[in-house]
């Protein structure tokens, strides 16, 4: 079976013009979104190969480096010419039995290269249009979650050049709308402003509590929600994403377990459904009830969890997510396996008192808020 790993800053994304309206004329490109995307590919060909039965393309830029895995026979390498990024996506997904894109939601470039594979007849993992449009959509998202009756942070939308009205309460989260990495994500604290942006923001309730990621394998017949991973952040008012740590024990795991499912459950429709990897960002509170427990965001695409989820088990966790993508009974044993340690951004696998528990436990919100 061909699958094609098209991810778009190795594969030629940060050479279209998209990449500069992203990071600005200046070229100061968001750190964390090219590392976070080389790790989740590394580990995407790394983890894919123990499948027997899968053989991969790998998109890559004409001046990128890929180290490959142990098994490269089975891995084709077309280089990208500069321009070229979505007619070679196009030609190599058309020819392959599946297509997997990771990709930002910004700007609209994951549905873009979603719909572009799609167009050409390739079967792409990935939910369809209208989810992905929703859940790119962080104000849109928790309106259709609160309609579902799923716990969101209190919030409003805040248009372009708006200012954070004084009776908002403080400490505050404002957040690009269709962000990811934590892109443009700013604390506000008691007593202090949010400066104007050029662009409409979502502004939202500091909620206190454990920030976590939950990733789920969907498909027609199923869903399987993998292991909850505890996300850490750097300190202050401009938070960014240092990685994650596999250890969240009961009744955490079950809460956020639970709380992610009703999440991507609450954004279907016979519409809008999703496939593929699916991540869900939430902070859970106190409460052993559940009753403090807010979802944040869905990524209705591959996130960096992959990177640690995958050293749980010796089976593919990738070929575990085509499976459920296609409708098939599945089941992963690392699921089941839990871990003892930790991963960062750049896709390394550290040991567990990288982090230690209690650890920034009051979320990103609670960076030096107060």
């Amino acid at each position: 079976m061909r699958v094609v790993l098209h991810e778009w800053c190795c594969s030629g994304g940060l050479r279209t013009p998209e990449a500069a309206g992203l990071f600005g004329d200046a070229g100061g490109v968001q750190a964390g979104l090219p590392v976070e995307g080389r790790a989740m590919l590394a580990a995407l060909l790394c983890d894919g190969v123990r499948a027997d039965d899968l053989e991969f393309t790998l998109l890559l830029d004409a001046a990128a480096d890929m180290p490959l895995p142990e098994k490269r026979d089975r891995v084709t390498v077309i280089r990208v010419p500069e321009g070229e990024e979505r007619r070679c996506l196009a030609e190599a997904a058309a020819a392959a039995d599946w297509t997997l894109i990771v990709a930002p939601e910004t700007d609209g470039i994951l549905a873009d290269r979603v719909a572009v594979a799609r167009a050409a007849g390739g079967n792409v993992a990935a939910a369809d249009g209208r989810f992905i449009t929703l859940a790119a959509d962080k104000q849109a998202t928790v309106i259709a979650l609160a309609g579902a009756g799923v716990a969101v942070p209190a919030g409003c939308l805040l248009p372009a050049g708006g200012r954070l009205p004084d009776p908002f309460r403080r400490p505050a989260v404002a957040k690009a709308l269709d962000s990811c990495g934590g892109e443009g994500l700013v604390v506000v604290p008691r007593g202090a402003l949010l400066p104007p942006a050029p662009l409409p923001r979502r502004v939202e309730a500091f909620v206190p509590g454990v920030p976590v990621g939950v990733s789920c394998l969907c498909g027609p017949a199923e869903m399987i929600v993998l292991p909850p991973v505890r996300q850490r952040f750097s300190a202050g008012n401009h938070p960014t994403y240092l990685g994650g740590d596999l250890r969240l024990g009961s009744p955490l795991r079950d809460r956020a377990m639970a709380l992610a499912r009703r999440a991507i459950r609450g954004l279907e429709s016979a519409q809008r459904r999703a496939r593929g990897w699916v991540g869900v960002d939430m902070i859970l509170g106190d409460r052993e009830d559940g009753v403090g427990d807010r979802v944040l965001e869905v990524n209705p695409r591959m996130t960096t969890s992959f990177v640690g989820l995958c050293s749980l088990g010796k089976a593919s966790l990738l070929r575990a997510m085509l499976a459920v993508a296609a409708g098939e009974g599945c089941l992963w044993p690392g699921a089941e396996t839990g871990g003892d340690g930790s991963f960062t951004v750049d896709g390394g696998l550290v040991g567990p008192e990288a982090f230690e528990p209690g650890e920034n436990d009051e979320g990103i919100d609670g960076r030096r808020a107060r």
